[in-house]
Formats: C-alpha cells, structure tokens, sequence
C-alpha cells in the first residue's frame, strides 16, 4: 500500500502563500494521478486540485487562478502551491494518490493531512 507524508502546512495571513509537499513511497509513482483534497470543521471533504500521469491538471472552481498543482517524478513528491489565500481556504489538506485522469479522478491512497490556517 502506498503511503503518503504531507508536509507545509501552517499559519499564514490573508493573501499570503502557502506550498504544500506530499512524498509518496511507491516505485511506479509516475503512473499515477495525484490530487489534493481539503476538509473545513463541519463541511464535507472537496476535491481542490488534481494532476494526471501526463501532467494535465484541474482544479475547483474556488482556488482557480489562485492554486497550483504540480508533480515531481523524480522526488515522488507532488506539491500544491497556494497564493493568495483567503479565510474560506482554512481546512486540513489531504494528499491522495489514484487512478484516473484530471477530470476523472478516483483516490485509492490519502496521506494523514496537513492543517491550513489562513487568518490575520
């Protein structure tokens, strides 16, 4: 089973960034989708930014022009980076790993999570 380590959460202000690092340990990592999802207190789990095996990407409604996501085969490590953040953007994000492409994306791995807290 393929574990995920998130990594770089934190505490930043409004309109800040924020780049989030999800290592994978698996030895076939680029065959993969990869996608982040986050998780507000008392709202249902989103699907915030998904990356495929050829690189194509896409991303929810809220974050984009905002958010981006990006992979490194080499490092088995897929990263979000987050610019411009707001307070609606505070939630514990969660690193996955499947199968799929950018707009069909089915997770079969989550990493523990890593909190965001966007807040002046």
């Amino acid at each position: 089973q393929v574990q995920l380590v998130e990594s770089g959460g934190g505490l930043v202000q409004p309109g800040g960034s924020l780049r989030l690092s999800c290592l994978a340990s698996t030895n076939i990592f680029e065959i993969y989708a990869l996608a982040w999802y986050h998780q507000a207190p008392g709202k249902q789990r989103e699907l915030v930014a998904v990356v495929s095996a050829r690189d194509h990407t896409n991303y929810a409604h809220s974050v984009k022009g905002r958010f981006a996501i990006s992979r490194d085969n080499t490092k088995n490590t897929v990263y979000l980076q987050m610019n411009n953040l707001k307070p609606e953007d505070t939630a514990v994000y969660y690193c996955t790993l499947g199968d799929g492409d950018d707009r069909d994306y089915n997770p079969h791995s989550w990493g523990q999570g890593t909190q965001v807290t966007v807040s002046a």
